[in-house]
């Protein structure tokens, strides 16, 4: 844990000692001494704790990766360079002089140590600033804090801890758990917050506590996402207590101070009218007590801490009242008689004596009880029936310790709401069937009870475990102050509380312990019944220590939401950041008290006790699972120095508050659960990145270890097969990426699921040119935010390109989670001279996908792809299917139309018949493979009839392999290069356009129709384009090699190439063919047709004519897949393998060119 500091450029030069001076909560020191440089690090608002004052952070803003990290000043900094320069000087220290920059000499590091202090914006502070008297406070050295471990930690968390529930519920619950129902919950409840005071303990003495309290605790810890959720639950915790306390302070108020202050009278109301009218009145009164307890805070904190004394000995002197009452129980039971009818406890208000009839000097006459239950005051009057057939008892309401009343009060007594208070072994004359009347004369259970309800109206008085770390920053030594003091305090009130339940248990009758109002005994408050010397004691020291907890809940809790908008990690709450001059939270302040106001608009202490015992359990079960998880996980920085801390310790603790959430309510649980889950996932979302070092990215590492282990085990089924793409960009000379759409692809096809790396390959050497690869991985980054891509960036430096792509290929990915595909762009403008390594480059990582059994996804014209935010309103993509190869043109149609982009578009298939195929059955057999596979599309088997090579076949390929000779025999310059090549292009083309395009021998035709077969090409000249050594044809896949075709149409323009053949069937030489004689000179060679490599010219035919047909029924597609024929096996006709590419998608505006990994990546089954 530690504070977080700010490092940027400035133009003033700072010494050393300024920075050192801003070294706070970073390191830790025995005896923290005071530094007058660290006074300027004072200054502003900042994050506190629950019941701090107020306390600084200083924010980090670090350049580089535009992620704010913690940092220790004593790296990569500038300032302190030139003061380590002078340190090294004389030293013997020139083995170390060129690592100056980055690592400091011990002298230097300790003697900064030495000036560390804990110096937080104290209350003092506060007060200064409000008196005007900030600025002149800023230039004074600030003491250093000098609280100890009683009054900054044990006295605090007393205070917070005894609260309401002490006073206003704990003998009820005695009556209604009994005494070892009740002291269950106690130990729980008391168990659980020991189990957290414990790994509190082990957190702070893990390293200098930073001044903030329990949220920089829990935050540091857990993460920013688990640190939001959590410090969010404590706030709301923290502002519902608030409620608790003020709606408890009201109670004492309205019905044992001033009954009579009611704006809705109660008098002569019963039942739900009764009800509603108490509530009424606990609202009016309590939003009052709020505006005006809001109105003291906002005025300022110094009042809130110099009344904390106060309500502090209120508390004290309202205990030990209560131990006095008990004492002198046993030696003098007081007088506090309870009137019981038959067994019914009665309301003693309206009447005097507990008698039907007294005896006089005029003789018999009848009570005011009698007037009650009768319709006249005469003796012969008509009386209520049940009063009338029992007799009035009056019992003593606290007969003592050493009545022996433990023994009946032992069980539980569980009533519906609405139920008589009722004394247990007393006999009562009564009709079953007889209805209950006069209602509002006996003392009625006021709602249902149960097991788990107590649970949730107790935990709340056990909270408060945190006040003192809270005050951290005021703490001399927080690591020994923290554990002791919160320990110690939390050891006395578990005591307290224990013995309470017995010794209530003890003194008091069962009907007065169930009796929540003390309706029986004269409208007192039933513990102030028991208390020593008077009633009032303990009715007035609970008012005011009631109303001092709500004030610091008031206090405490607007500078928590401050510490979390500050923190930046929640972004709809920075608005909260901001308050006075003085730091002080005033829109914190007032979104508390309107949460807050939503509390007493419930206006029932019984319902509000569970709900802030939702958030605090939350809260306390985090803080174990922090301790839990570093320890189980052994981070390296977890090294508390607390002795008795064990990490099974921490799960117990854990489990208890998780147990406790559900016993108090399990739909309160999930409620603050889901609101908990909602928030981490804001953060996740939508949250600034934070590095703090918590426990949570451990956990991340250690459960990714584990898939990653578990992904080792075997290869992925088909089943669960997917692209994990390995996306190769370029960059240009300021590390830009090249290809944008690229990216927007990627995403097409993720849709965010599964592996995606971004990838860059860089030339030089990487000593030389690490700040390149720094800017490349910041603008691969930059960009994959911007296309919503998830996934990692990598780039490689190697002496060439094709070395750093193919150390990409290899490296790339740990364990099994590694790319099974590589998706890279056509290579522009590969013709060009200057680009021959590019096109080379681009064959090689062709034949390393094969040899590594990897997809290659090669998109065309990549530019005219769609982004992530256009829309296809409808359109078709076309996949062609001409072999098979694992499936792959299958499944990246039905991942494409999964995305919002090309949702809209068709899919249709297409498949290539030959002269053999039973086309019709071709049809039939893939239609019912597509419906096995689940996918929706349009199929069509397209016929290709044997035809004759073209005169623009053999003139295409005449131009292809001069262009070949040329380049690898002349060694020209660019400039020549290019020339030479266009020379050589325009002869040719002009040689065919002379020729006359009416003399026609030989016709090609392509037709969708079956066709007498025609003669059989020579098994020499069968020549497949697109060969896949790795994967067996399929049922679908033609058996026979595709036949050579033609294509007479390019995007620019229509050209007609007929010849006439010889007598011999030889073809004629076209007179316009020839190549100029100056460029025979020049290659030495003759480039007639009958010379030409045959296999080149079949392969430019087939390319030819398959385009032919692709454009004829796919011009119109959005987007176009087709397999991709692969490399030739000798380098040899390298060059010649882009041509036939070119000449293959030529004319077609997006295309995607797939090749298969070897693998099935599709199944029909389920």
């Amino acid at each position: 844990m530690s504070q977080r500091f700010t490092v940027s450029k400035s133009d003033g030069e700072r010494r050393p000692s300024d920075i050192q001076g801003e070294v706070n909560q970073l390191f830790e020191g025995d005896e923290p001494a005071p530094d007058p440089g660290s006074s300027s690090s004072s200054r502003g608002g900042g994050g506190e704790g629950a019941a701090a004052a107020g306390v600084e952070e200083e924010v980090l803003v670090l350049t580089g990766d535009s992620n704010p990290k913690e940092s220790s000043p004593f790296i990569n900094s500038s300032d302190a360079a030139a003061e380590k320069s002078q340190q090294y000087d004389g030293k013997n220290m020139a083995l170390f002089e060129e690592e100056m920059d980055t690592s400091p000499m011990v002298s230097s590091l300790l003697s900064s140590l030495a000036n560390y202090s804990n110096l937080p914006q104290g209350s003092k502070e506060h007060e200064e600033a409000e008196n005007n008297e900030a600025e002149s406070a800023r230039k004074k050295p600030v003491k250093a804090p000098q609280l100890g471990t009683l009054m900054g930690v044990y006295l605090p968390c007393i205070q917070n801890i005894f609260g309401v529930i002490l006073f206003l519920r704990m003998t009820w619950l005695v009556g209604i758990g009994g005494v070892i129902g009740t002291f269950v919950i106690v130990f729980m409840c008391c168990t659980t917050t020991m189990l957290t005071a414990i790994s509190m303990s082990a957190i702070a003495t893990n390293g200098v506590v930073p001044a903030g309290g329990s949220y920089y605790m829990i935050s540091r810890s857990l993460g920013p996402e688990f640190g939001g959720a959590v410090g969010i639950c404590f706030y709301l915790g923290t502002t519902y207590a608030g409620a608790m306390y003020i709606l408890g302070a009201i109670e004492l108020l309205l019905i044992y101070i001033a009954p009579k202050a009611a704006i809705f009278p109660l008098e002569g109301l019963e039942g739900a009218e009764a009800e509603a009218a108490l509530l009424n009145n606990m609202r009016v009164y309590g939003t009052l007590l709020l505006t005006s307890m809001a109105t003291v805070v906002f005025v300022g904190v110094k009042y809130v801490n110099k009344l904390a004394l106060v309500f502090l000995a209120c508390v004290i002197l309202s205990i030990l009242a209560v131990y006095a009452g008990v004492i002198k129980t046993g030696i003098d039971a007081p007088d506090f008689p309870v009137c019981v009818l038959g067994n019914r406890t009665l309301v003693w208000k309206t009447f005097d004596v507990c008698a039907k009839t007294i005896e006089s000097a005029n003789g018999t006459v009848t009570t005011q009880l009698w007037s009650m239950f009768c319709d006249s005051p005469l003796l012969n009057a008509t009386c209520d029936a049940y009063f009338a057939a029992n007799n009035v008892t009056r019992i003593q309401g606290i007969p003592g310790v050493a009545s022996g009343i433990l023994s009946e009060n032992m069980f539980g007594n569980y009533y519906e709401k609405g139920d008589l208070i009722a004394r247990k072994y007393m006999s009562s004359a009564e009709e079953q069937d007889d209805p209950l009347t006069n209602s509002n004369r006996y003392v009625l259970a006021d709602i249902t009870s149960f097991f788990t309800m107590l649970v949730g109206i107790y935990f709340p008085s056990v909270t408060g475990i945190m006040a003192g770390s809270n005050r951290s920053g005021d703490l001399r030594d927080a690591q020994k102050s923290i554990p002791i003091g919160t320990i110690a305090a939390i050891t006395t009130t578990s005591i307290v509380y224990m013995s309470s339940v017995i010794l209530f248990g003890a003194c008091i009758e069962g009907v007065v312990l169930r009796d929540k109002f003390g309706e029986g005994v004269h409208g007192n408050l039933v513990i102030g019944t028991l208390a020593w010397p008077s009633p009032w004691v303990i009715v007035i020291g609970s008012f005011f220590s009631t109303c001092g907890a709500g004030l610091q809940s008031l206090t405490g809790a607007p500078r928590l939401m401050q510490a979390i908008a500050k923190d930046g990690i929640v972004p709809a709450l920075r608005i909260f950041g901001h308050g006075k001059a003085n730091g002080e939270p005033t829109w914190s302040l007032l979104l508390t008290a309107c949460i807050c106001e939503t509390g007493i608009l419930i206006a029932s202490l019984d319902a509000v006790a569970p709900i802030l015992s939702m958030f605090f359990l939350m809260c306390y079960m985090f803080v174990n699972l922090a301790c839990a998880l570093q320890t189980l996980l052994r981070t390296p920085n977890w090294r508390p120095r607390f002795k008795f801390y064990h990490w099974a310790l921490s799960f117990l603790g854990m489990s208890l508050c998780l147990t406790l959430m559900f016993l108090c309510s399990w739909y309160y649980a999930i409620v603050a659960m889901v609101i908990a889950g909602s928030i981490y996932k804001y953060i996740e979302f939508a949250g600034a990145e934070k590095e703090w070092g918590d426990g949570i990215r451990g956990l991340s590492l250690s459960a990714a270890r584990f898939a990653l282990m578990r992904l080792e085990e075997g290869p992925p089924h088909t089943k669960n097969w997917r692209p994990q793409l390995l996306v190769l960009v370029s960059t240009d000379a300021e590390q830009n990426v090249e290809q944008p759409r690229l990216l927007s692809l990627t995403n097409q096809l993720k849709a965010g699921k599964g592996l995606t790396i971004v990838g860059t390959a860089l030339q030089g050497s990487f000593l030389e040119n690490s700040d390149r690869t720094q800017r490349a991985e910041q603008a691969m980054r930059k960009l994959m935010e911007t296309e919503k891509v998830k996934g990692f960036c990598q780039a490689t430096v190697s002496s060439n390109l094709r070395d750093a792509t193919s150390h990409l290929l290899q490296a790339s990915g740990l364990g099994g989670l590694k790319h099974n595909a590589v998706l890279v762009s056509w290579p522009r403008n590969w013709k060009q001279g200057d680009e021959d390594q590019t096109w080379r480059n681009f064959i090689e990582l062709v034949r390393e996908t094969t040899a590594a059994s990897l997809a290659l996804l090669v998109p065309k014209n990549i530019a005219a792809f769609p982004s992530n935010g256009e829309r296809f309103t409808e359109g078709h993509i076309d996949v062609w299917w001409i072999v098979h190869d694992g499936g792959m043109l299958m499944l990246l149609p039905f991942l494409l139309r999964q995305h919002k982009v090309w949702r809209k578009c068709k899919m249709r298939i297409f498949t290539v018949a030959q002269m053999d195929d039973n086309s019709i059955q071709m049809k039939k057999d893939l239609t019912t493979f597509l419906y096995h596979l689940r996918i929706d599309a349009m199929v069509e088997v397209v016929e290709m009839q044997d035809s004759d090579i073209s005169a623009y076949t053999y003139e295409k390929t005449l131009v292809m392999e001069q262009r070949s000779q040329m380049l690898k025999q002349i060694n020209l310059t660019k400039t020549e290069r290019e020339r030479e090549i266009q020379s050589i292009t325009d002869s040719s083309r002009g040689s065919i356009r002379r020729k006359n395009p009416a003399a026609v021998t030989t016709q090609l035709s392509v037709t969708e129709e079956p066709t007498p077969a025609g003669k059989e090409e020579k098994p020499e000249e069968e020549v497949q384009l697109i060969h896949d050594n790795t994967t067996p044809a399929s049922p679908a896949t033609p058996a026979t090699p595709l036949t050579p075709g033609e294509a007479a149409q390019s995007p620019g323009e229509q050209v007609q190439m007929t010849w006439t053949e010889k007598c011999d069937g030889e073809p004629a030489k076209p007179p316009g063919a020839a190549t100029p004689e100056g460029l025979k000179d020049i290659f030495n060679m003759k480039p007639e047709w009958e010379n030409l490599n045959q296999f080149n010219v079949r392969r430019m035919h087939t390319a030819l004519r398959l385009n032919e047909v692709i454009l004829k029924k796919s011009s119109e597609a959005k987007l176009v897949l087709l397999n991709m024929p692969g490399p030739p096996k000798n380098r040899t006709g390298d060059e010649n393998y882009m041509e036939f590419l070119e000449v293959l998608t030529d004319g077609l505006n997006r295309v995607l060119l797939v090749r298969g990994g070897g693998r099935e990546v599709i199944t029909i089954y389920s």
